[in-house]
C-alpha cells in the first residue's frame, strides 16, 4: 500500500495488522482519485472508519486542505498516526479516536466537501452514518458523500434517506457510491 499522487507520491503506508481492516487496493484508490481530482485541492475531507488513513492520506497528498480520520480501533489510531507522522502531515491531519457516530457530532466545520466512509460489511453501519449525516450542519447540497461498500450491499433506501445517488462505480467485490443530500 502507497501513496499514489501528489507530494507524497509513492511513499509507502502502514496498515493495522490483523483482519479488522480491508485497506483500499492501490489500483482502486487510484480509480477513485482520479474520479475526484478536481474536488480535492483546497477540500476539507473526511476519512470515517478510517483503518490506515490511506484515503485521507491520498486526498492531503493531493491537496486538501485538512483532513479528518476517524476510527476507534488503537492499532487503526496508531496506523494513522505513524502514516501521518512519516508522509509529513499531521499539521493537516485531525486524528479521532472515537466510535464514528460521536466523532461526526463533534466535527466544528462550516462546510465538509467530500466524506468517505468503508465501515465494516454486513453491518449496516453506512445506512446509520448516511441517518446522521443527513441533520448535520455541515453537510450541505454540496458534500460529496462517497461509500465504500461490498457489492451486494443494497442501498434503495437511498432516495427515502434524502440522498441523491450522482454515480456508482463498481470493482470485482465492492462497489463506490457518490452521494449528495437532496
Amino acid at each position: 500500500m502507497r501513496v499514489i499522487a501528489g507530494t507524497a507520491r509513492s511513499l509507502p503506508l502502514k496498515a493495522p495488522e490483523g483482519m479488522d481492516t480491508r485497506p483500499t487496493t492501490d489500483r482502486i484508490k487510484e480509480t477513485l482519485f482520479n474520479m475526484l481530482q478536481n474536488d480535492i485541492p483546497g477540500s476539507i475531507f473526511v476519512d470515517l472508519f478510517s483503518g490506515s488513513g490511506g484515503i485521507g492520506i491520498e486526498a492531503l497528498s493531493r491537496g486538501a486542505e485538512k483532513a479528518y480520520f476517524i476510527d476507534l480501533a488503537p492499532k487503526a489510531i496508531s496506523c494513522i498516526q505513524q502514516n501521518l507522522t512519516f508522509t509529513k502531515f499531521t499539521d493537516r491531519g485531525i486524528v479521532i479516536k472515537q466510535d464514528a457516530f460521536a466523532a461526526l457530532s463533534g466535527i466544528r466545520e462550516k462546510q465538509v466537501d467530500i466524506i468517505f466512509m468503508d465501515p465494516p460489511y454486513h453491518q449496516e453501519l453506512e445506512r446509520r452514518a448516511l441517518a446522521l449525516l443527513r441533520g448535520l450542519p455541515y453537510v450541505t447540497e454540496q458534500t460529496l458523500i462517497i461509500v465504500e461498500a461490498d457489492l451486494h450491499t443494497p442501498f434503495d433506501y437511498l432516495e427515502d434517506e434524502g440522498y441523491i445517488l450522482i454515480k456508482e462505480k463498481r470493482y470485482k467485490t465492492n462497489k463506490h457510491l457518490f452521494l449528495r443530500r437532496k
